[in-house]
């Protein structure tokens, strides 16, 4: 008598880390956290409900890991052009590949709405966020002096046309 093979237990799909869905009123609280525990001058929880609120022109999406806001991000939509208003990640979880889900989510939401293209600033001092973008297609088109308030730093000015 032949012995029977073991059944093949199929294996689970791999789940998309992380998740990253549009910005819902009950984030707030997360990304306000998020925001001043990764910027000098950040946003208040007031500029946030304005702008989640109020603003017509504004998109954002949250990364989640379980029930946990991990980092988000947010553009304008102006006329048929993006621009990035911030991104931002939770300490514990960058370099594992959620700035980079939440640029692609970014993107994929340009290209859905037709856009043209994608604009934004970032210190000239950033450079990990520099080449987190140029791997997302941005090129460096220009400065602003003195750009930052707290530290009155330069901005690149990075587009990607889509």
């Amino acid at each position: 008598m032949k012995e029977n093979a073991p059944e093949k237990i199929p294996e689970a799909a791999p789940r998309a880390f992380p998740a990253v869905i549009p910005m819902e009123a009950r984030h707030l609280p997360q990304v306000c956290d998020i925001e001043e525990e990764c910027f000098p001058i950040p946003w208040s929880r007031r500029e946030f409900e304005r702008e989640f609120r109020e603003n017509k022109l504004a998109i954002y999406f949250v990364a989640c890991d379980g029930g946990k806001v991990i980092g988000y991000a947010g553009m304008w939509h102006v006329v048929n052009e993006g621009h990035i208003t911030n991104i931002a990640v939770r300490e514990g979880h960058r370099r594992k590949g959620v700035g980079n889900a939440l640029v692609k989510a970014l993107v994929d939401e340009a290209v859905r709405r037709e856009m043209i293209g994608l604009t934004l600033e970032v210190r000239i001092s950033n450079e990990r966020a520099q080449r987190l973008y140029a791997r997302h297609g941005f090129k460096v088109e220009g400065f602003r002096k003195n750009y930052y308030a707290d530290t009155h730093e330069d901005a690149i000015i990075m587009w990607k046309y889509i």
